[in-house]
């Protein structure tokens, strides 16, 4: 089995190590046919350059890589985020007029990013970094309210895929993947983070969501480099079908 494309790559627009054409000529060298670049959106701490400075600075990345396919036609390349989920509706840090013109929306359960108010700092913030460690009665309640805020995002915008499902958090991924299969929404299988995310594949496997794997490359080395989530989809005994990116 191998992945024929890498739709989670991180440049220095967020924070990533290398360029985007670094990106490309690294997926090329792996013999990848296709190559997102999604950065993060601008609700990522940016003193440290986690995300974009804005969500128009996504449509300079779009014009940036539209110049490089026509020097790179050896690879389908497209534009897109790693957005995130700033609030307990499930809103997104991207206007919806922006996400629309992107190739590829990914969204991601983050705490390294600025809540719109108070109460968003509450739901997101202060009960999964607080809370959820040093009062252990209030973790299943925790856990709920972070899988319901997932799953509206999942229901109000049209998401290509989840990024690393329970990574950081706490979730019940079986009901965010069943929400996920009835909406389209792939979840990933993140090759940066396959241990800690062991448990949560394999609780989203007792549903019908298909899944796609990543690379979350935050270096040009790194992209395409899938060798620790193919072993774990050989692990589980994943069906190859039920990956979108996979070839025999």
């Amino acid at each position: 089995m191998r992945c024929y494309g890498d739709y989670h790559t991180h440049s220095q627009y967020s924070h990533g190590k290398g360029n985007i054409e670094e990106n490309i000529q690294a997926a090329l060298a792996r013999g990848l046919k296709e190559l997102a670049i999604t950065d993060h959106g601008p609700g990522s701490w940016n003193f440290i350059r986690l995300g974009v400075r804005s969500a128009s600075e996504l449509l300079v990345i779009k014009r940036e890589i539209k110049a490089l396919q026509q020097k790179y036609p050896g690879i389908k390349l497209y534009s897109g985020v790693e957005a995130n989920i700033i609030n307990r509706e499930g809103e997104l840090d991207v206007p919806e007029e922006i996400l629309a013109d992107l190739d590829i929306v990914a969204a991601g359960f983050h705490l390294l990013i600025y809540p719109p108010d108070f109460s968003s700092f509450q739901d997101i913030i202060l009960k999964n970094r607080f809370i959820y460690k040093w009062f252990p009665g209030k973790r299943k309640e925790i856990r709920k309210e972070n899988t319901e805020i997932l799953i509206k995002a999942v229901k109000r915008y049209k998401i290509d895929f989840i990024t690393h499902p329970g990574y950081g958090i706490d979730i019940d991924t079986y009901k965010l993947a069943e929400a996920c299969a009835e909406r389209g929404t792939l979840l990933e299988i993140n090759a940066r983070h396959v241990e800690e995310l062991r448990a949560f594949i394999e609780a989203a496997a007792r549903t019908e969501v298909k899944f796609i794997i990543n690379s979350d490359a935050h270096g040009a080395e790194e992209v395409g480099n899938f060798e620790k989530a193919l072993e774990l989809v050989e692990k589980l005994a994943l069906p190859w079908e039920r990956i979108v990116n996979i070839v025999k």
